[in-house]
Parts: C-alpha cells; sequence; structure tokens
C-alpha cells in the first residue's frame, strides 16, 4: 500500500510540475525546455564557496561548470529572467512562470549574503513576500533543478541566466538553450 501511495504521490507532483513549467515558455514555440542536456554544478565545500545553507544567508556562492556562481540558502542555482527591467522594483515572472520559477525570499530588507559583491537587496514579490534583488533584477530559482548544483535552467528560452557574484549574467553557449 505504501509504495503504491509513493509511486501515486510522484505521478501527481511530476503531472502538476509539468502543467507548471509547460505554461512558462514565454518564447517563441517549443516550450520551457529548450532542447538538450544542460550541465550540472557541485556546490563548493570550501569556506569560500559554500553554499549559504552552512551560513544561514539569503545568497552565497558556488563552484561549478559556468565558473564561479550565486547560490539561495538552500545551495540551489540563482537565476535572472531576461524580461525583468533592473531597478523597477517589479518582478515580470507571474503565475505559472512564479510556479516554474520560485523567487528567492528574503527574510528581511537587508539581506545577508556570502561572497555575493554585488549590490543585493529586495522587492515586495509577486507573492508578497520580500523577493532577493541582485544589481535591481529579482533572483529566482528553477523548479526544475532538483539538487544544489544543478543549472539546467541555465538559457532556457534564451530568458534565463545564471548569476555571478558581481551581478553579471552567466551567457555561455555550451549551455544555452533555446526555442526556435
Amino acid at each position: 500500500m505504501r509504495r503504491t501511495l509513493n509511486a501515486t504521490v510522484t505521478v501527481l507532483v511530476a503531472g502538476v510540475l509539468g502543467a507548471a513549467l509547460a505554461g512558462c515558455s514565454g518564447g517563441s514555440g517549443g516550450g520551457l525546455y529548450g532542447g538538450g542536456d544542460s550541465p550540472t554544478t557541485e556546490p563548493s565545500t570550501t569556506s569560500e564557496g559554500t553554499g549559504s545553507g552552512d551560513t544561514g544567508a539569503a545568497l552565497s556562492t558556488a563552484d561549478s561548470s559556468l565558473g564561479t556562481i550565486v547560490v539561495d540558502g538552500e545551495d540551489m542555482t540563482v537565476y535572472y529572467y531576461g524580461k525583468d527591467t533592473q531597478g523597477s522594483g517589479t518582478s515580470a515572472c507571474e503565475g505559472e512562470c512564479a510556479a516554474a520559477w520560485p523567487a528567492v525570499h528574503a527574510e528581511s530588507a537587508d539581506p545577508q549574503v556570502d561572497g555575493v559583491t554585488a549590490e543585493v537587496g529586495t522587492i515586495t514579490g509577486v507573492d508578497g513576500e520580500l523577493q532577493v534583488t541582485v544589481d535591481g533584477r529579482p533572483v529566482y530559482t528553477y523548479a526544475g533543478d532538483t539538487a544544489p548544483g544543478d543549472v539546467t535552467g541555465q538559457g532556457v528560452n534564451d530568458a534565463w541566466w545564471v548569476v555571478a557574484p558581481d551581478g553579471t549574467e552567466i551567457k555561455d553557449a555550451a549551455t544555452s538553450s533555446s526555442t526556435s
């Protein structure tokens, strides 16, 4: 009975996630995933690169195949959305998009960071909670990343980019996926 219940829950969660991700394509044709396999990263185990899950910080850094990247408090990769406007104080990712690309939340208006050199702040996110910003741009994680170090959202629809500690977008042609 337990095995059947676990299988049913797994199928249900996968179906809901798939439906949410399919509705967030926002690109020209195709779907959310673009195509091809995306590389993964491993969180660093050094004190400088340890994810913020160990430090209590909202954001920290980790080493990856894309170089040093920003991660959230659970060591999950952090992304920018190309449709957000820097300094606008708002997020353009709503509804099904927000389900697939959850906002990185902060406990206070002045989130703690470790290793991030860019300016970090907050806005009121679409869910009414404080959402972390890096250089005035809201940041997100990706529901398709299932473990710390995953970077499967990199380049999705040429709109989602991993964030570097200095606040720049990491755009690596080898990991980009587009939907044409």
